[in-house]
């Protein structure tokens, strides 16, 4: 069988969805180990937070190594850590004296892996001979979201028939993904974004203005994504009063399916709509989304605005990616790397945001959204001045 770029693009595909299952397959067992290892809800956040913090390392370090190493070979580790990683999952807090520690080795495994999936994944869609960049980056970040449903709806119904009691099994089941995946990275056809050594420096890409600016557009993208469907959940069932149910399926859910749907969508008309206009408006209707949630004291409202605000950041981070691509073609791997990291910065500051100003009004996260709306607003300032070309 002969392997083509469209093979290469279906497994980038793949990694998008790998790393969809790395982020969010532990969370949904939170409860779990709680009950079954004793592990209180304090080491519960810092397996959050150490998950975090190894992908933010990952993403920087990357930005020196992966060339280097190569694509293909930084691929192969990705994916090969996330096997390990998933494995240790089911193994290791059965094993070791502490669960936890079991644990903990294995969140570092696989966010290593989905570290490096993160950064490496979108520069080789961008090399490979596609007509419409900007379609094909769209399309492959909406892998993601599709991968975060299927996550979801998939290990629950696992659940549900074989009880989560045996949810080390599916973890060994979701470990054949990556598996699957690496082996087609072995054959696949692989081009950079820039030759080795041509890219820019460090140093050149902090003195552009187009980049500095960029750079804070994708901390505004993750942000104004991370702070609403972190706290979807919590939100619906604490603030707008639904049952937790109704709370993961219309909040949580309709949040990843509609953003999913919007960088579909953005693919299926990239070319005919203008990107920095697009982006603009995405951003303005987010800030409505925010206000909405924040500001209508009401259920069905509260839920509207999660959906509208999942459809709303849907391109905000392929969009990104796409105008630093044509605006820095030398970019190269360093870029994409710091994109990576900004992004992992403002999904860590937007929650925090929230959580911070939730916690100091008394436990009202609608208050915390309302804080939280200074990350679309500055998004479409940003997008903006970029559009109006006052970088360079």
């Amino acid at each position: 069988m002969k392997f083509t770029f469209r093979h290469t693009i279906i497994s980038c595909f793949l990694g998008y969805i790998v790393q969809a299952v790395i982020n969010n397959f532990a969370p949904l067992l939170f409860l779990t180990f709680q009950s079954s290892y004793g592990i209180p809800l304090s080491q519960i956040t810092v397996l959050i937070g150490f998950n975090f913090i190894v992908q933010l390392c990952v993403d920087f370090a990357s930005a020196g190594f992966a060339e280097k190493l190569g694509y293909r070979r930084s691929m192969l580790l990705a994916h090969g850590l996330s096997i390990g990683g998933l494995i240790a999952l089911g193994v290791l807090p059965e094993i070791l004296p502490s669960p936890f520690v079991g644990l903990m080795i294995a969140v570092f495994l696989y966010a290593i892996g989905g570290g490096l999936l993160e950064v490496l994944v979108s520069p080789i869609v961008e090399a490979c001979p596609t007509d419409n960049k900007e379609q094909m980056m769209s399309v492959l970040h909406s892998f993601y979201c599709w991968g975060v449903v299927a996550v979801i709806v998939l290990s629950t119904l696992f659940f549900t028939v074989f009880g989560i009691e045996n949810w080390r099994i599916l973890a060994f089941i979701w470990a054949l993904l990556p598996l699957a995946d690496g082996v087609l990275f072995l054959f696949v056809p692989i081009n950079t974004p820039v030759p080795e050594g041509e890219g820019m420096s460090l140093r050149e890409l902090v003195k552009s203005s187009s980049f500095r600016v960029l750079f804070l557009m994708m901390l505004c993208a993750g942000a104004s994504e991370m702070a609403v469907s972190q706290w979807a959940s919590t939100l619906c069932e604490n603030a707008l009063g639904v049952s937790k149910t109704i709370g993961d399926l219309a909040g949580m859910a309709s949040f990843a399916v509609l953003m999913g749907l919007a960088r579909a969508l953005h693919g299926r008309l990239a070319g005919r709509l203008p990107l920095g206009r697009t982006m603009t408006a995405s951003a303005v209707l987010c800030v409505l989304a925010y206000l909405l949630i924040a500001l209508v004291p009401n259920a069905f409202a509260g839920l509207t605005g999660c959906a509208v605000c999942g459809f709303a950041v849907g391109i905000m981070w392929p969009g990104t990616f796409s105008k630093g691509a044509a605006a820095l073609p030398r970019g190269g791997t360093m870029m994409f790397a710091l994109f990576a990291l900004a992004g992992d910065i403002g999904c860590a500051a937007g929650p925090a945001l929230a959580g911070l100003a939730a916690d100091m009004s008394g436990g009202d996260l609608r208050v915390g959204v309302l804080c939280a709306v200074v990350f679309p607003i500055g998004m479409a300032l940003l997008s903006i001045l970029s559009s109006r070309g006052k970088t360079k």
